[in-house]
């Protein structure tokens, strides 16, 4: 009996331990989804969801149609971008097949990626949890960010890649583990064969380097070492543009010479870009260029702080530059000005700014959303921009219909496969074989490529970009149905000319409203005229 007395004594305290250790343990599961890092995971996976609602509406964006056709033509280099996005958009099709959300898919992804760099950024900066949540907000109602991420493009991976470094550099200068520039030339060389613009990047992170206590790292082998990995990284591209005389250069040439691209004054430059982040985000970004020059902490990085300001210049100057290319250096810049409010809020009298101004950021985030990406059908959106006076500022110079470039770019190529099919197939069955279709845009040929499988139409020809490096195949011009063309061109060309059909969307661009010709009786065969049409623009 007193035996199992003492055994009942002994036992009875081990129920209470395993429920407290198992509270305890509850607890801090709990407490962990509240944690800075779980709120940024939260905004991520909600960043995440919007792009996947949003990537049904309204339809294929033009160059989304290119990058298909250069998924099919599978090379090291193309006229106007490096090979990564071909690859990219090979995998999806793969993967997922053709649809608007499975070509979206990355994207998305990179969207929600971009928000946890941003949230990564601040805490490694500092910042706590009110940081972190307000660096990643800022990327989920920045317009340009919602933008960049509905649509597959090289511009949905140049954030990831820019603020990837950027993290990177932070960890260096905490760890003073000079390896770790190993794995930024890793990033940056797969940037590299993303998008050039990464150049930019580089460039200012090498002028802090040189304009800091940071510049002995050049004295060390492993920067080098980094460099040298992002150049064998991007060598095949290098190499295939000395092949092909560097054609992206002479595009760059062709669109200053034909002021593609609005001209904008230094003023107007920066007011766009105060619109792509939002005007509540750009004390934000002031206060990240403060926490890097000022703060007696972020100091310490303020490499990046130089490198934000010599890439502005660098655009801004540049003659080909756009204000939404220095959108990829937000991420970073929202963290370190949410590290610098989450201290100026702490304060006693200033902590009720912290509600206020989140919710300042997603108001007038949600009020920008419809401008950046198709959640109001374009009837509903236009009603909208009009009632609030909200006009998207056009980027190029082509003349604009009801919608700005950016949607109105949706539209209409479905219905310019449709009736090139309806020509087409009106053909004698005997002339079909020999009939190119040719077309001036590449987003034509796109339309032609993507939605002709289906309609029996053969793959377009085409002058602009990559397709013209694809050449005319074995087409001699004897019948040819031209997109896009005018008459008084086509007379150069052909004997025959004869109108056959028309293309006329109202919600597409008015330069996609065309005649559709059909053309016999070439003056020069094909295959000789080809290497003069060349049009890089």
């Amino acid at each position: 009996m007193n035996t199992q007395l003492t055994g009942l004594v002994l036992e009875e305290p081990r129920q209470p331990v395993v429920a407290e250790k198992q509270t305890a343990a509850a607890a801090s599961q709990w407490s962990w989804l509240t944690t800075g890092p779980a709120i940024v995971a939260y905004i991520a996976l909600f960043k995440l969801g919007i792009h996947l609602y949003a990537a049904r509406f309204y339809g294929y964006f033009g160059d989304e149609l290119y990058f298909m056709a250069c998924s099919r033509h599978l090379a090291w280099g193309y006229v106007d971008h490096p090979p990564f996005i071909a690859i990219l958009v090979a995998t999806e099709r793969f993967l997922f097949g053709d649809s608007l959300q499975s070509i979206r898919l990355f994207a998305a992804l990179a969207g929600a990626g971009s928000v946890l760099l941003a949230g990564w950024i601040a805490r490694e900066l500092g910042g706590r949890r009110f940081a972190q949540a307000l660096a990643a907000v800022a990327v989920l109602v920045a317009g340009v960010c919602l933008a960049m991420n509905h649509y597959i493009s090289m511009n949905a991976f140049e954030p990831l890649a820019w603020a990837g470094c950027a993290l990177i550099l932070i960890r260096i200068i905490k760890t003073r583990n000079q390896k770790s520039w190993l794995w930024f030339g890793l990033v940056a060389g797969i940037a590299l064969e993303n998008k050039y613009g990464i150049v930019f990047f580089a460039t200012g992170v090498v002028a802090g380097l040189l304009l800091t206590e940071h510049r002995t790292m050049f004295l060390k082998p492993w920067i080098w070492l980094g460099g040298l990995l992002a150049f064998l990284i991007f060598l095949p591209n290098l190499i295939w543009n000395i092949q092909h005389h560097f054609p992206f250069f002479e595009l760059l040439a062709n669109i200053r010479h034909n002021g593609r691209n609005v001209p904008l004054t230094h003023l107007e430059f920066l007011a766009q870009i105060a619109m792509h982040m939002l005007p509540t985000s750009v004390p934000l970004v002031l206060a990240g260029l403060w926490f890097f020059f000022a703060d007696p902490y972020g100091k310490r990085f303020r490499v990046l702080g130089f490198a934000s300001l010599v890439l502005l210049a660098l655009i801004m100057f540049s003659a080909n530059g756009r204000p939404y290319y220095v959108a990829p250096v937000y991420p970073m810049l929202f963290g370190a000005g949410g590290v610098a409010l989450e201290a100026w809020f702490s304060l006693r009298r200033l902590q009720w700014l912290k509600p206020v101004y989140v919710c300042l950021l997603l108001i007038t985030g949600a009020i920008g959303a419809p401008m950046a990406i198709p959640v109001l059908s374009p009837a509903n959106y236009i009603r909208y921009s009009q009632s609030l006076h909200l006009v998207p500022p056009p980027v190029e110079t082509d003349k604009l219909g009801p919608l700005p470039q950016f949607y109105a770019d949706m539209f209409g190529w479905e219905d310019t496969a449709i009736e090139v099919s309806r020509i087409y197939n009106s053909l004698p069955q005997d002339i079909r074989p020999k009939t190119a279709i040719f077309s001036n845009t590449y987003g034509q040929a796109g339309a032609v490529d993507l939605f002709g499988e289906k309609l029996g139409l053969p793959k377009a020809i085409s002058n602009h970009q990559s397709y013209f490096l694809w050449g005319p195949r074995d087409y001699t011009g004897e019948s040819v149905i031209v997109l896009g063309v005018r008459k008084q061109e086509l007379e150069q060309f052909f004997n025959s000319i004869e109108p056959v059909g028309k293309v006329a969307n109202p919600y597409s661009m008015p330069n996609e409203h065309f005649t559709i010709y059909y053309c016999r009786q070439p003056k020069i065969p094909l295959q000789q005229l080809w290497p003069t049409i060349k049009k890089w623009s």
